[in-house]
């Protein structure tokens, strides 16, 4: 619509990113059947502008879960409503985590891949999953490590005059 573009003509990025985090949770949370919370959005490149007018599809689908956790991949395609020609714009992942009540997560059922594309999509994602758990590690290790005592002289304590 009108509202969601700049003034070229093309919708907003933030427009789209948040029409993908809606579709991804649609995508978890029946997978759940729990309600389900946005941890993580992988990288988004947007490959091609899509235009106001145009149809926007979204293609969701639970690639990985783990205990807790979900990733869902989110295809994005926009089409020209007059041709029916569609274009591929976007594609990103984004991780959900389920949660009961009182925000704590809980275990989701398993993903039973079946066909080859479930399969290779599962794969996939596993190894994401891998190398976001190796990046997380290695930022808590450098947020944890000591750090070197300066090498400026600290100041002397002034001496404060007795009340």
């Amino acid at each position: 619509m009108p509202q969601d573009a700049n003034a070229l003509g093309h919708v907003f990025g933030g427009v789209i990113l948040s029409m993908m985090d809606k579709a991804a949770a649609v995508a978890a949370i029946r997978h759940a059947r729990a309600q389900c919370v946005t941890v993580s959005i992988d990288r988004v490149d947007f490959r091609e502008p899509i235009h106001v007018g145009d149809l926007v599809v979204m293609k969701a689908s639970v690639n990985y879960v783990g205990r807790t956790s979900m990733e869902v991949g989110v295809r994005v395609e926009a089409e020209e409503l007059t041709t029916g020609r569609r274009r591929h714009t976007n594609s990103c992942y984004l991780t959900f985590v389920a949660i009961d009540r009182n925000g704590r997560p809980i275990d989701v059922p398993p993903l039973e891949a079946q066909t080859a594309d479930e399969i290779r999509r599962y794969d996939a994602a596993r190894e994401r999953r891998r190398r976001r758990l190796e990046e997380r590690d290695a930022e808590a290790r450098r947020n944890s490590a000591p750090t070197a005592p300066s090498a400026a002289p600290s100041a002397a304590p002034s001496a404060a005059p007795a009340a």
